[in-house]
């Protein structure tokens, strides 16, 4: 328990939240309630009822829930069909559903197939207006209110950010100065072991401001988005995990302040809070015992040994997908189960009150406005209901039926109320409902009440990470925390270290300590070392901080892993350690292999990030060789602007792929490779008007390069920039546990004349 002797001020904190601005996509509280009044108990989609209720619809569907802020909507969703897939975000007007604009961008280094595109909801900005969007690609993505990007962050190059073929990636959010968010990742040095990460960025800039590591490795992709709330007079970041496992971290520093598990695989539920108490649920196995499902009801400001008070828990309800609706003034707790049944439940001792069956699938949250349910259910079913203390009441419900028979209309997010409208979409329209003559509510004033101590128990480096050239330099700033997250001023200079980084894991021995030189806080990296990753500490007051330094190389580079110990990688590449590893072959030649003893897809198949997101026109050479498990060959390639040159060994073809699982773009050419033979491969990008010639070339390795390239592809909606890698895919992994063989040799990567 903190001593109330650090505690000398509360700082309090009144805001009013229009209710004609739904920048969060469980609204003003995070709760999954609206404030608005005057909405529609009823509706039709057809205009020429005159009962309709319908303000207007537009011909865009998406899977995620509409933002409003300013007079405008804005969703995420796909776009196009085959090469010209994408995702897209758009925004409309919101008294007309004109499309205002509409920004496009491609998809690319992803498991998650098409169907599942947009399923992130945005975040927004009430201060600036601006609206983040994170793609199924990994792009973290900052729009003003015109479409202009103002930043943009390629979390999957940049930090390894690894995405799973159910479309379960975490949705950002926006709080104070901070953008959000949470992913399973795996990149470099101290975060080589692929685990559960938060990470906060500035909202204005998309620099770091600070990593989490609460838990350890994931079971599974996960997409509970956090939620932020003041308890105890501290503010808290609070989310589900991809492990099971529910923890609140410090807003401010992304300091662990508690855990609580909940399952034994992941959490796709959003929390809900109110009065300090956190309410989650999730549809897996309970960590306990053999059931599935558990909703639990936890005191925030009540922790023993790093874990909140459990005021209760309910077993056996499924809640898979949706989030749970938050109504404390009327003592309730809605949760919705994957089986499209609601159960409503009493905040204070978790007793069932009631159930009610709105479908048979749901994956969209329910909204609590008016007094009134909206929600959608999977089989494209649109529900009102009125629910009450002992029972709950179908006021409406419609089926949309589509425009193609062949093709199931879907339901997938969550409405949206403000206006005095209430915003929802299906898998092909986007609705807008509400009566004549309605207004807007005004929310009531929320006090956040932030306590603030009397010293410094806290440090942290800004920016948290940083990415470099060789000879670059940049400043880091020491800043101080009170122990509820409060900046304070720091007294007196800091000690200034490269320290030698531990061994990450897998390694046999550590890396070096990062070359450079510091002063004051000014790192300038070598100018003679292509690439490297370490760290930066700074001491002051007895504390210490830490900041993550990666330096990517400058073209031309080359590598040939002659330099390196057995066990290591490059300095600097991402999403390497822990999937490929030099190694000294028999012959004496050192190659990097991939890591062929996991089946785990996380480890068997991966792309090394040599490069910046930013990189265009160069092209990269690499030696590979692919050698036999059982009656498999690997895949083996190498990647430039987010387009990969493999050879498929168990069907013997040279393949130039963009977003291989759909895949978006696809060129084939028969190729007969043999096992245990270096071949060299060759791959570049033109870019012509508006359009991309991707080039390749694959031949033995000693014979004369072949003038002509072996196969090119010409891509309407081209990828212009994007890190080089090198890609490897094991197969044959069976009772063995070691499969198909994948080395490289002699990276090369030169600038496009």
């Amino acid at each position: 328990m903190r001593s109330m002797l650090s505690v000398i001020v509360l700082s309090v904190f009144s805001f009013f939240a229009l209710a004609a601005d739904w920048t969060h996509w469980r609204g003003p509280w995070q709760t999954g309630v609206s404030p608005e009044t005057g909405l529609p108990d009823k509706f039709s989609p057809d205009p020429a009822d005159p009962d309709n209720n319908l303000v207007w619809k537009a011909p865009y569907g998406c899977r995620s829930t509409s933002l409003i802020l300013n007079g405008r909507v804005y969703i995420i969703n796909n776009v196009g069909r085959a090469v010209t897939e994408q995702e897209r975000v758009m925004c409309f007007d919101a008294d007309t559903g004109k499309v205002l604009w509409e920004y496009k961008f491609n998809v690319w280094h992803t498991d998650i197939v098409s169907s599942r595109l947009g399923w992130t909801n945005l975040a927004a900005d009430p201060k600036t207006g601006n609206i983040y969007a994170h793609g199924t690609q990994g792009l973290l993505l900052c729009f003003n209110k015109d479409g202009k990007v103002l930043w943009q962050r390629s979390l999957t190059e940049e930090f390894g950010r690894v995405s799973g073929y159910g479309g379960r990636i975490v949705s950002p959010i926006v709080d104070g100065d901070l953008v959000l968010l949470s992913m399973n990742n795996s990149s470099w040095g101290d975060q080589a072991k692929g685990s559960t990460r938060f990470l906060a960025l500035d909202k204005d800039t998309g620099t770091v401001v600070w990593w989490a590591e609460p838990v350890g490795p994931p079971k599974d992709s996960y997409y509970s988005t956090p939620v932020t709330a003041v308890i105890a007079g501290r503010k808290q970041l609070i989310g589900g995990c991809g492990e099971g496992t529910l923890v609140g971290l410090d807003y401010a520093t992304g300091q662990t302040l508690w855990r609580y598990p909940l399952g034994t695989a992941m959490i796709n539920c959003s929390p809900v809070v109110g009065d300090n108490l956190v309410f989650a649920a999730h549809g897996e196995e309970n960590y306990d015992n053999n059931l599935r499902g558990r909703v639990v009801c936890l005191d925030a400001a009540a922790l023993d040994a790093g874990k909140p008070k459990e005021i209760w828990k309910v077993d056996g309800i499924k809640a898979r997908y949706a989030s749970p609706i938050l109504d404390m003034k009327a003592g309730r707790l809605y949760v919705p189960e994957d089986s499209a049944r609601l159960f409503c439940l009493d905040v204070k001792t978790g007793a069932r009150l009631w159930n009610f069956t709105y479908g048979r699938n749901g994956r969209g949250s329910p909204l609590l406005a008016d007094g009134k349910i909206y929600v959608g259910e999977v089989f494209s079913r649109f529900t009102i209901l009125q629910p009450g203390p002992k029972n709950c009441k179908l006021l409406h419900e419609h089926e949309f039926l589509g425009n193609n028979p062949k093709e199931d209309v879907e339901i997938n997010g969550t409405p949206a109320a403000a206006n005095g409208r209430v915003y929802f979409a299906t898998s092909e329209e986007l609705y807008c409902i509400g009566l004549k003559g309605a207004k807007s509510a005004t929310a009531p004033s929320v006090t956040e009440t932030l306590a603030k101590g009397t010293k410094i128990e806290h440090i942290a480096l800004y920016p948290a990470e940083v990415t470099l050239h060789p000879g670059d330099s940049i400043s880091f700033e020491v800043r101080a925390f009170d122990g509820f997250g409060n900046r304070m001023k720091v007294e007196g200079g800091a000690e200034w270290q490269l320290p030698a980084p531990t061994p990450p894991p897998g390694a046999k021995t550590a890396p070096p300590p990062l070359k450079g030189v510091i002063k004051d806080g000014k790192l300038v990296v070598d100018d003679k070392t292509p690439n490297q990753g370490g760290y930066v500490v700074a001491k002051t007051g007895g504390f210490t901080a830490k900041a993550r330094v990666r330096v990517a190389p400058r073209y031309p580079y080359e590598q040939n892993f002659d330099k390196l110990p057995d066990g290591a990688v490059p300095g600097g590449w991402v999403n390497t350690q822990g999937k490929f590893l030099v190694k000294t072959l028999e012959d004496g030649n050192k190659v990097l292999a991939k890591v062929n003893t996991n089946s785990s897809p996380l480890i068997a198949r991966g792309v090394g990030f040599i490069g910046q997101p930013a990189d265009h026109d160069y092209t990269i050479q690499a030696d590979v060789q692919g050698g036999l498990a059982g009656d498999d060959l690997p895949e083996v390639g190498i990647v430039a602007n987010r387009y990969t040159l493999l050879l498929a060994g168990n069907i013997q073809k040279l393949r130039i792929v963009s977003w291989d699982a759909l895949p978006r773009l696809d060129r084939t050419a028969a190729f007969s490779w043999q096992k245990d033979q270096w071949y060299t491969m060759k791959l570049t990008v033109e870019s012509k008007g508006s359009e991309a010639v991707v080039k390749g070339k694959c031949w033995k390795k000693g014979d004369a390069e072949p003038v002509n390239w072996t196969i090119t592809a010409t891509d309407p909606r081209p990828n212009t920039e994007g890190a080089p890698g090198l890609y490897g895919y094991v197969t044959g992994i069976l009772e063995t546990g070691v499969g198909t063989p994948v080395y490289f040799d002699n990276v090369r990567i030169t600038p496009n004349k």
